[in-house]
């Protein structure tokens, strides 16, 4: 039984959970630095995978599972850019055909020899694979903004949270579980502040921003803007599985955090953080600041999440009782339904507003 049907339990309806498996869509499945002359395996939606590097240096992906007797692709190794089976030898280029088989006169690459392949991209740092394994993908993966930008900063953390993958995002860009569970380091209990929501939905993508809110008086406000201000504060989701949030007070304090997130299996997600900054702060001064905080916060949410899957693993289903202060939540899980469906309209200027206000 699958965890998407475990979790449902007997007899529930289908639709129950908030698990989508998403396919023609790039996924991070590892730091370029962590790929190097070794098959690395890894998750993607539950499906076993194996990465390895080709000659000329340029990632591959296969099914982590030999055609000829089972056993896994990533206990072999790389030889002359081809993976090579530990079993016994068969060899596999980038492509998954069969290129070599030791003892076989004949020519080696039938095709009920070949692996199944997933195409891969590399840039920024990150080695993407796309989900719908050999077909050509029809785009490409996201790129992280101001890496290369002059003043700004970049840390990278790479995590992990049991959870789903919409349980991470609506997680990631939820405001108001921030006053409690992260009380003290980022908002605080007493709800002083009006402010208004604007919420904009795309074809593939949903944004909310909140206008009016003053510098938050935890410690990562106080980092991020020492000396005060009103903030603009922005949080998207950008399919098929980007949580980006933004902070700008004045000039001077720029933070952007993007989170890639990586569905290794329906309640196991991968977070692949890229915070990119400019603070009126000395920025060797920042880091060491900014790092152990953010981990910290990260650490409390996943603590919550996990708890969080417990329950809805014990019952089998989900019960979502949402109000208009669970801003994107809902908006991201029908996102999520249509990508799954292969429903997903074309990207166009046309936005969807509405507005609503809310006490932080």
């Amino acid at each position: 039984m699958s965890s998407r049907e475990e979790a449902r339990g007997s007899g529930a309806p289908s639709g129950i959970v908030s698990v989508v498996r998403l396919p023609q869509s790039w996924f991070i499945l590892c730091a370029s630095r962590e790929l190097g002359r070794k098959p690395l395996a890894r998750t993607l939606q539950g499906t076993p995978l194996v990465l390895f590097r080709t000659e000329s240096g340029k990632p591959a992906a296969l099914v982590d599972r030999c055609p000829h007797r089972n056993v896994p692709l990533s206990l072999g190794r790389v030889v002359g850019g081809q993976l090579q089976c530990g079993y016994h030898g068969w060899r596999f280029d980038a492509g998954g055909e069969c290129r070599a088989i030791p003892g076989l006169l004949g020519e080696p690459g039938a095709k009920s020899r070949c692996a199944a392949s997933h195409a891969t991209r590399e840039q920024d740092g990150f080695v993407w694979v796309y989900s719908t394994p050999g077909v050509e993908p029809t785009s490409e993966p996201y790129r992280f903004p101001l890496l290369d930008a002059h003043g700004y900063s970049t840390v990278r953390r790479t995590l992990r949270a049991k959870g789903s993958l919409h349980s991470l995002l609506e997680n990631t860009l939820d405001v108001p579980h921030t006053a409690f569970l992260h009380g003290g380091l980022f908002r605080t209990e007493k709800k002083k502040n009006e402010i208004e929501v604007v919420v904009r939905k795309g074809a593939d993508r949903v944004e909310a921003e909140y206008i009016g809110e003053p510098r938050p008086e935890g410690l990562a406000g106080k980092l991020l803007a020492p000396g005060g201000g009103v903030v603009q504060h922005f949080d998207r989701f950008l399919l098929p599985s980007l949580a980006q949030v933004e902070y700008r007070i004045g000039d001077d304090s720029h933070l952007l955090v993007t989170s890639a997130m990586t569905p290794a299996d329906d309640w196991d997600t991968v977070v692949y953080a890229v915070v990119t900054f400019r603070m009126p702060l000395p920025h060797w001064l920042v880091k060491p600041f900014l790092t152990p905080v953010a981990l910290h916060i990260f650490g409390q949410d996943a603590k919550i999440l996990a708890r969080q899957t417990e329950t809805i693993r014990r019952f089998g289903s989900e019960t979502f009782a949402s109000t208009e202060v669970d801003v994107l939540g809902p908006a991201i899980l029908r996102l999520l339904r249509q990508a799954e469906r292969e429903k997903v309209a074309v990207p166009s200027d046309a936005v969807q507003e509405t507005r609503l206000k809310m006490r932080v």
